[in-house]
This record gives C-alpha cells, structure tokens and sequence, in this order.
C-alpha cells in the first residue's frame, strides 16, 4: 500500500486516516474524487472499505486479482474487495473466530454486487470438493432466486434489495465453505400492491410473463403482457431496457433446480406468484345496501385452482369479515374500501409469508451436517449483511422510519466496536488510550425503542387501544410523551421558522445523519398490518403445500394479538446485533456516485449527503482521534531501512532496536511517535509522508549506485566467464590439432609405405601387399572417369586406364556410349527421327562422292521448298488426290540445244511431275524410273533416268537444283531408288529420244559453267570445293 503514497497528488491517498486535514469534508470528497477519476473505486478508512459504485465493467475481478490478493496481508496490496474478505477469511481460519461483512448504503451504491462479489472470490480461492462444490453453487444461485423475489426497479436502482439480508457463510476446519444460512429484514410488501411512478414490482412478476413457457403460462391463466395486471401497471414502467426478464428467468429457474427444489416445489410457487396477480385484478361493486360484492368471478375461479381454496369460501371471505365479541362470532360485510384492504392484505401477506417460506427452503439447502466428531472440527462462521442505508426522499413513510431506525443501531455498533478494536490495540502494544469524544446516538435509539416512552411502544399502544385510532391520534401521542426530546420535533413544538417546513401530519427525527421528516400517514396500519381472519382461515384450508405451510392453524386458536410489524423489526434487529457483537466485524460502505447511473460522472452534493448519511467523517475522527499510521517493526524496517547508514543494507538486531535507530536518525520528535510492543505508531501523516519522499530521493541514488554494482560485478562475472572460456577453448583445439597433426603424421606414413610395397607387387595378382595400390588405381581412373565422361554421342574422347583395366575400359566405354545413343534416341521427336533418317540415306550416297555433300551436311532438309500457293491451282486440280510429298523449284535443260528452261518438281505418292506454270510438262511414275545420275564435282546437274518403253516418256530428264542433295535423296527415297543412285567422275550419257544418247561433260575449274559445248555435249565447269 505505501508504494502508492508517491504517486497521491494524482490518485489522492488509499487510507483517508493519511489526510493531512482529516476534520475537511472537502478534503475528503476531493480525495474520492482525484481516486474516481483514475478508476479507483475503493479507499481505506483503517480497515474500513468504501467502494464507489462505477457504474461501468471494470477488469479488477478476475481469477488473476483473486490470486493477488489471496494470503497477502491487508496492508501491502491496494484497496480493494478481495483484500476485506481475505483479511475475514484468514482471520477466521488463523484465529478460529467468527467473522462478519458490514455491507451498507444507499440504493444503487452496489451492495448487492459487493455481496456477489466476496461470495464468487470465497467460490474460487477456498478449499474444493464434490460436496463443498455443492455448497458454493447453492451459495452463488441462492442470490438470483432471492433477487427475483426480492428486488425491484425502483427510481435510484435498477436492481435495488427491498429487504435487509444477512448471510452466515460455515467454514469447515479445512477452511472449506461447507453451509450456509440466511435471514431476511423487513420485506417492502407493501411494493406488491402499489408502485410509486417509474418503479416496479418485484422482478418475479415480470420475468414469469416475459419468459415463462406458452404452457405453464396457461396453467396458471396468465398472459404475457403485464398491462393486463393491476398490481403490475401502477409504476407504468413495466419494461427497462437495462433488464432482460427473459434471460433472468431462465437463470432463476436453473438456480432453482441447484438450490434443491423439486418440480411440485416450483409449480407450487408460481402458483402463488400467479395468484397475486390474479388478487390484484379481482373488482368489487356496491350492492343496494353498500356492501362489496366480487364483480370479477374469473379471476376467484383461478385463485380458487392455484391456491387450493373453494372458491365460494374465498369470495365471502374477501367481502366479509368475522369479529369474535364476548365468545361469539360475529359475521360482518365489507364496504368497497374495506374490501380491497382485505385483498391488498391478502396479497401483501401471501407474498411476504411465501418469501419468508423461500428463505427458509435455501437454508435447508445450505444447512451444514456437523461433523461427527465436534470441537476443533466445528465450523466457523463468516456474515456477510447485506442491508439498506440510511434513507432520506421526499415523502419518508413507515418504511424509512425502520430503515433509519436500523441504520441508527448499525452505527452505534460501529462507532462502539471501532472504538473497542482500537482501544484494544492501544492496551495490546503498551500504549496510553486516551478516551475520544464522539457524538453518542444512543439517545436517538432510546428514542425509537424504549420501551413505555420510545415512539414504537406509543405506536404499538395506539394500534392496540380501542376506539377510532388513527394516524394523527398517533402522532399527538407523541407529541404529548417525547415532546421535550432534543431529536424530536413536530409541527405543533415548532418555532414559527421552522414550522415552515414541517407539515401537521408530519414528525422529524434528528438522526446521527441528519434530520428527516417523516409522514405519520398509514404508519397505524402498516405497523398493524393485520389480515382478517376469514382469509386465514380460508388459507390454512388450502391445498398448496407452500401456502398451507405459511399459513399454520395456531394463529387460529392462538389468542394472542400478533406481535406488530415495528415490534417484530425491532425484535429482529435485537437479535441481529446480538449475532454481529459475537463476530470480529469488517466493513464495506457503499456510495452512489449519481442518481442518473452514468459512469464517470461525480456528484458532489450526492455523494457529501452519502458521506453524512454513512458516518464517514465521524469514523474517520474517532481513527485518527489516535495515530494515523501504525504498522509492524519488522514492515516498518524493512521499507524505510535504506534512510539510515546504521540500518543499510542489514540490521542485525531487534526490529524494535532498529526503528528506534532509525527513526532517531530521521529525527522524529517524542510528540510524533509511539514505540508499542509489536508496532510503530506515528501521530501525523506529514511525518510519514516525510519519510516517504525521503525515501524516494533515496531510491535514487540507491538506484544509481545498485545499477553501477551490479553493472561493473555483470561485466567483470562476463568477462571472467569469456576468459576462462577463451582458456578452456584454446587448451581443447590445441590438442585437438596436436592429436589430429600426429594422426595426419601416421597415417601419411601407412598410406606411403603401402603404396610403395604396392608399386612393387603392381604386376603380381592381387595380394595383402598390392591390393591398396590396385584400388587406388581403380578408385582413381573410375574417379577421373567420372570428371571426364563424353558429353555426347560425337564426343570420343576416354582416358587413358592403366593396363589392370583395360579390358574393364572398353566394356564401360561401350556401355557408356550405349547409354547416351539410349538417351539421344529416346529425345528424338519423329520429325526429327525423319529428319535423321534422309540425312543417313544422303550420306549413304553422297558422303566422299560428291565435292558439295559436306556443304549440305549442317543444313536441315525441309518438307517442301514451294509453297502450296507457289504452286498454280490448275496443276493441283489436274493432280487431285495425288499428294505431293516435296516440291522444288528446277531448271531443265532441253534435249536438243540444252536450252534451260525453269520448271517445278513435284514428287507425289506415286510419281514425279514436272510442272511448267498451269501445264503437267511430263509425269515420270517411280516405276519408269531406272536410275538417278550426278556427278561427283559440286555442280547441281542430275538426269533422271526413265525407261524408254512408255511411249509417253520423252527419253531421260537433265535438272538442276540449288538443293540438289536434298533434292536427289528425297527423290530417292520416294521412289525407293537410293541404290540406283550414280555418281560419275567425267561425264554422265543420257537418253535424249529413239535410239540416241547425250552425253555431259564435267570438268573442274574455278566457278560453276553451263554451255553446250562445240561437240554437241553439255559442258559442265564445277569448282572443287572438297579433294576426296
């Protein structure tokens, strides 16, 4: 918590007890506030709590801020919820003392929240079993069931209890939740019958129309809209966009079935919430005579089914009423406003009784079975209340009478406990207790409850006497006993100022909050709040196991008059505050910070009436009446140590030795500080706050001389670490080289001598003496041979192998040059396969034969030198279906005077054709074709051969291509003449007709000549480009 104190012109203090001005309720709010602000909603008084309602989700209740506050002791975390309810907790298992929870203020402060929350952290961090499982789901689901009957929209909450609860939460010796019980206070019935404007009833009402299934619906003839009720439509605020009844439904019902009800249980209860509303819608008219009659027989039919009740016997006992005078009994009729009191009372008790029914259901629920063995193992006890603070509206009725009147003994028993506690700490350290003035409301609690004088005795008495009692008879009563009590004041005791304000029906109580006027009217019949007995009767006759159970048959026969509501509250409370002086108390005051439930927004002059109205200031004043700050010696020492030479870094002796130095050398003064026997007590926050910037100044110079320690002992540890690495490093790798040198040595020395008595048996068989040198030189020409493989099928180079592997040599060699022809023919695509395949047939016939055949060699053979559009379209109509496989531009040469004369080529499926322009000069077919003649020079000249038989043949055919030996091997090929081919040396005869030859002659020289020579031969000049 005091690392905190540095940062309080920001976030204020987290223990107002540290106020430097404590007595400035200005002081105050403005520490709310600055804390508020920073979303720090809880601050310390001692050990008092008081939480700010934020009006927002804040991520400060989860498992991970149970853990951190879960055993830590209450002073070294910030303020929060947990803190309080682990401080109880370990209390109680520590000292095996009962405890209690204190949760109070007003509605919409989120009382009922902080009760959830302490139940949900005691849920989560206590000890766990199958049946202590049990126990806290039933803890936890008891809350829903309770709210949905007994919380209500009202105008300052959303969610607001209209009823005091009290739990005791049992501890077994393990620390284990294992029970659980629960009293209620002071139920608002009167809410069931009549709802100020923009309020609510209860929230079972309209979670059962709102969620409840078409078919329960049904069965208890309700339907879903609340505007059908009267009960429910006298707010006019039936639906809150805040509250989902439809999901708080299914939640109530899930919690009803953990809490241990039976399915004959719930519809039993719903019966009787359905039966209240139906009460609300029953109507009444005066007959003749003006007495009430039921007008509304539909509505009796229902609550007849749902209660269990005759009908009949209901409708005359809602218009009629029995008075026993002198042992006899006595049948009297109800006028219109007599009866719908009796109805209005009826449900008003119906309810009240039912929910009283329901708490003690969830106690049979929670009930702990005793251990077999008592004593140590016993349970403890842990309370948590859960009540309404102090109340002050507008118009103050009975209601707030009590709530006050409650409030006003919840503070005495603070003020006296707070008061205990601290004298008791006083006297356990040795010090002096000086008494403290506080302002003693006992006199405003003799006031309410004494008894012949207080106000409830003169109310009770006024409900009790004969005659016309009424509200303002009560009140002159009043005036007449207490009319000289300083708290007291009415109308009539008045000055003339203040009777301004005060009407004549009204009283007000100066309470330890403030004054509050009250309204005396309906205090008479609230406080009696009697049901006729033709209505008990008729419900200790019914057939519904709840009602018959909350109405019993002795409140027939008992003669008694029933103790009044005031009387039955103050009896309650009696016991309550004889139950929580028997509990180590803690508390947990709750404030609103506005009426318009907006996060972030701060009320000033609502939450300084909260602050009143709760007692703060006054608490804080009787904490600080002492010292402000008192803590441990050994806490005390340990943080503030470093402010002294003589206490830093150790202290070797007593912690109470060494804060006595320690506070010597911070020059504490005898008026600032008390030295007790466990603990430090220091009189003025300046004084502590003294201390605390002290040691933040402190902080940093030590900071800085920590941080230069630890760097220099960081550098000098990393280095001495490196060097003795650097050592063992240098020391490991020079004998890892020494070793691997002298390895190395060894080794090269085998490895030499071995080669040497290898080289010397190379040419023995293989034996122990030659048989490494032999795998050498096998692992090193298959090495070599693995760097120097051909490349491809051209490639001829091999290396050379030793004589050992020759024959081995060849084999791989063969087998190597298989594999790339292998692999080159698998490649192969069949155009080039083709390709291939008319390059072979040409170096068949040409290869050393003819000078130009090497000029031909690198150059591909194409499918056709013309074009089909090259070719005249009468000479493809003339060939039809003949398909030409190659075509080639020619020059012919005349057979008489060797005119050249440029032709076409066409070689179809069956035949050659030689095409002039349009016209098919001569067709040769393969058939006729006897042999292809050329010469060996590289001229371009062929003559194709034709057998002169066919009269159609001409004789022999002279050509020349500038592709001749594409030309001649495509021919061949097609005409399957490639042996028929002739390559001349000189001259080349020829066919020209009947019985007559030409010859062609073909001599070498130095560019290409054609001419018909003076003998009548064609003379043919080639240049040699290839000597053969």
């Amino acid at each position: 918590m005091e690392s905190a104190l540095t940062a309080r012109d920001r976030v204020g203090v987290q223990d107002f007890v540290l106020l430097e001005n404590f007595t400035s309720e200005a002081t105050f709010i403005e520490n709310l506030r600055k804390r508020f602000k920073e979303n720090l909603i809880y601050t310390y008084i001692g050990s008092v709590l008081v939480s700010v309602n934020p009006y927002k989700d804040l991520e400060i209740y989860s498992k991970q801020h149970m853990e951190r506050y879960r055993g830590v002791s209450f002073y070294e975390v910030s303020p929060h919820l947990y803190a309080i309810a682990d401080n109880s907790y370990r209390s109680l298992r520590i000292e095996r003392k009962d405890q209690c929870i204190l949760i109070s203020g007003e509605s919409g402060a989120g009382k009922t929240e902080a009760t959830k929350k302490i139940l949900q952290y005691y849920a989560v961090t206590c000890p766990a079993s199958d049946q202590v499982e049990t126990v806290k789901d039933r803890l936890l689901q008891s809350n829903p069931v309770l709210e949905a009957f007994g919380n209500a929209k009202t105008l300052r909450n959303d969610n607001s209890s209209r009823f005091g609860k009290y739990m005791d939460v049992q501890f077994d010796y393990k620390g284990a939740p294992v029970g659980g019980h629960i009293l209620n206070y002071l139920l608002e019935k009167s809410r069931v019958v009549h709802q100020n404007h923009g309020e609510r009833n209860f929230h079972i009402f309209y979670q059962l129309l709102e969620g409840g299934e078409d078919d329960l619906l049904r069965r208890l003839g309700l339907e879903k809209n609340p505007q059908q009720y009267h009960y429910l439509v006298k707010g006019q605020c039936a639906r809150v966009s805040s509250i989902s009844d439809k999901n708080d439904w299914k939640v109530v019902r899930r919690a009803l079935s953990v809490i241990n009800f039976n399915d004959n249980e719930v519809e039993d209860l719903l019966s009787i919430v359905a039966s209240v509303l139906h009460l609300g819608n029953v109507q009444f008219a005066a007959d003749e005579q003006g007495n009430a009659q039921v007008t509304t027989e539909n509505q009796i039919k229902y609550l007849a089914r749902l209660l269990g009740v005759e009908g009949s016997v209901l409708r005359e006992a809602l218009i009629h009423k029995t008075i026993i005078a002198k042992g006899e009994e006595l049948v009297s009729p109800l006028n219109l406003e007599q009866a719908a009191y009796a109805r209005d009372a009826l449900a008003k008790a119906i309810y009240g009784r039912t929910f009283s029914w329901l708490v003690n259901k969830i106690n049979k629920s929670l009930a702990y079975k005793e251990a077999e063995c008592p004593g140590w193992r016993s349970a403890t006890v842990l309370g948590l209340l859960d009540i309404y603070g102090f109340e002050v509206f507008q118009h103050n009725s009975f209601e707030q009478f009590c709530i006050n009147y409650c409030n006003e003994k919840l503070q005495q028993l603070f003020i006296e406990l707070t008061l205990k506690s601290e004298q008791e700490e006083y006297e356990s350290e040795g010090i002096a207790w000086e008494p403290v003035q506080y302002f003693n409301n006992k006199i405003i609690c003799d006031l309410v409850e004494e008894k012949f004088k207080g106000i409830i005795s003169i109310l009770d008495e006024e409900c009790l006497r004969p005659g016309d009692a009424t509200d303002m008879t009560f009140l002159e009563k009043l005036e007449e006993t207490v009319k000289n009590h300083p708290h007291f004041l009415t109308h009539k005791l008045a000055d003339q100022k203040t009777r301004k304000s005060l009407g004549r029906e009204e009283f007000r109580l100066l309470h330890y909050a403030g004054e509050v006027t009250y309204s005396v009217t309906g205090f008479l019949d609230k406080n009696n709040d009697l049901l006729f007995r033709n209505l008990k009767e008729t419900m200790c006759n019914s057939e519904n196991t709840i009602i018959n159970h909350c109405f019993e048959r002795t409140e027939l026969t008992d003669k008694k008059r029933p103790e009044t509501a005031a009387t039955q509250f103050k009896n309650s409370l009696s016991k309550l505050m004889e139950i929580l002086m028997s509990k180590e108390p803690s508390y947990i005051r709750c404030i609103k910070p506005n009426d318009a439930k907006q996060a972030g927004r701060f009320d000033e002059v609502l939450i300084r009436h909260q602050v009143k109205y709760l007692g703060l200031m006054e608490n804080l004043r009787v904490r600080r009446a002492g010292f402000a700050y008192r803590r441990k010696y050994e806490i005390f020492l340990q943080r503030y140590k470093s402010l002294c030479s003589e206490t830093w870094p150790t202290w070797e002796g007593r912690p109470h030795d060494g804060v006595a130095v320690l506070v010597k050398h911070l020059g504490y003064k005898q008026e600032e500080y008390k030295m007790g026997r466990t603990k430090i007590f220091i009189r003025f926050p300046k004084t502590l706050f003294a201390t605390e910037d002290a040691l933040e100044i402190r902080k940093q110079s030590l900071a800085t001389k920590i941080q230069a320690t630890w760097r220099g002992f960081y550098w000098r540890q990393k280095f001495l670490h490196m060097k003795h690495s650097a050592i063992t490093i240098q020391s490991w790798w020079r004998g890892t080289q020494g070793r691997r040198k002298a390895s190395k040595k060894k080794w090269a020395v085998e490895t030499i001598r071995r080669f040497i008595k290898g080289f010397i048996y190379r040419n023995y068989p293989r034996c122990s003496e030659n048989e490494y040198f032999l795998d050498y030189i096998r692992y090193s020409f298959l090495m070599n041979l693995k760097r120097n493989l051909p490349k491809n099928v051209l490639d001829k180079s091999w290396p050379t192998p030793p004589p050992s592997l020759y024959e081995v040599s060849q084999l791989l060699r063969q087998l190597c040059m298989q594999n790339m022809v292998w692999s080159y023919c698998k490649r192969i695509s069949p155009e080039w396969k083709q390709q291939l395949d008319q390059k072979v047939v040409a170096s068949e016939m040409f290869k050393g034969k003819k000078d130009n055949y090497p000029q031909s060699v690198p150059r591909l053979f194409i499918n056709t030198r013309l074009g089909t559009e090259e070719i005249n379209p009468k000479v493809l109509q003339v060939l039809g279906n003949e398909t030409i496989k190659y075509a080639v531009p020619v020059v012919k040469y005349d057979r008489k005077g060797y005119k050249a004369r440029v032709r076409q080529l066409l070689l179809a499926q069956n035949a050659i054709f030689i095409v002039e322009e349009a016209k098919i000069k001569q067709r040769i077919d393969y058939a006729n074709l006897t042999g292809i003649s050329v010469s060996s020079l590289s001229d371009s000249l062929f003559v194709l051969h034709v057998r002169f038989e066919d009269n159609k043949q001409k004789g022999d055919v002279v050509l020349q291509s500038d592709h001749v030996i594409e030309t001649l091997t495509k021919t061949a090929m097609s005409a399957d003449k490639i042996n028929n081919v002739n390559i001349s040396q000189g001259s080349i005869k020829f066919t020209i007709g009947q019985g007559k030859e030409g010859i062609i002659d073909f001599t070498s020289g130095s560019e290409l000549l054609i001419a018909k020579a003076k003998n009548g031969h064609l003379a043919v000049v080639a240049p040699r480009l290839n000597s053969r």
